[in-house]
């Protein structure tokens, strides 16, 4: 492991938070500052003030520049980071964030995925250092309808039923995860609390909140695999 980070996070909904990255990085003695693009004049650090990025999840699109504006300089910044050096997590919209900014198109997958679902890590990613440590089927949170191309010169590193594309990486450097490893029990309720009303959607891959509060469990294992990623991913 480094020694202490600089982790800044661009988060887009007040209760989708780092998570479990939080005492990760408490643990490591690493320091994090926010974007918050709730707020009313959100503001974008200097790429000298932070060591490395993380982009959290939302229920926005990457496309709707005309409803949040602020859209298009996020990805220009996410851009400016990857070229700069530094290193760059995506979690959902974040990952699809990350895919746009490198020229990959988003857009609406065939269905909509919400709950507890398994997902292949492929042989490449198997075989990876970064996820030699997870193991198929994983169990893992989801919450979105959109998808990515995984990026020209990107490594694709995971898929489901649902959703064919559901991670890559750019060597060392950049990783971008549909899924959610971060996922905590207080955000599960707040996100069912504010988004419940998609649960009540036709789809084969919408889980009820009865069926995903029994498969809560889960998430303690996604933390143990989560904490192991990230301390391979910011330790190399």
């Amino acid at each position: 492991m480094t020694s202490s980070l600089r982790l800044h996070v661009l988060q887009h909904v007040r209760f989708e938070t780092p998570g479990s990255i939080l005492p990760w990085a408490e643990q490591h003695g690493h320091s994090l500052s926010f974007t918050h693009y709730w707020a009313q004049e959100p503001t974008l650090p200097t790429l000298d003030t932070f060591d490395a990025l993380l982009v959290l999840g939302g229920f926005m699109n990457v496309d709707e520049e005309d409803t949040f504006p602020w859209l298009r300089t996020e990805k220009e910044f996410i851009r400016e980071a990857i070229a700069a050096g530094k290193k760059v997590l995506g979690i959902c919209l974040g990952a699809q964030l990350i895919a746009a900014a490198l020229g990959a198109s988003v857009y609406s997958g065939r269905e909509k995925e919400i709950g507890f679902f398994p997902i292949q890590y492929t042989a490449e990613a198997l075989a990876h250092p970064l996820f030699r440590h997870f193991t198929n089927p994983y169990i893992a949170f989801q919450w979105h309808s959109d998808t990515f191309d995984i990026p020209g010169g990107a490594q694709w590193l995971a898929t489901s039923v649902a959703c064919p594309h559901q991670a890559f990486s750019i060597g060392n450097q950049v990783l971008a995860l549909q899924f959610h490893l971060e996922m905590t029990s207080s955000i599960l309720h707040d996100m069912l609390a504010h988004d419940g009303q998609e649960l009540e959607e036709s789809g084969t891959f919408i889980a009820s909140a009865t069926q995903i509060q029994r498969q809560i469990s889960h998430l303690q294992q996604n933390q143990q695999d989560l904490f192991l990623l990230l301390d391979k991913f910011f330790g190399t």
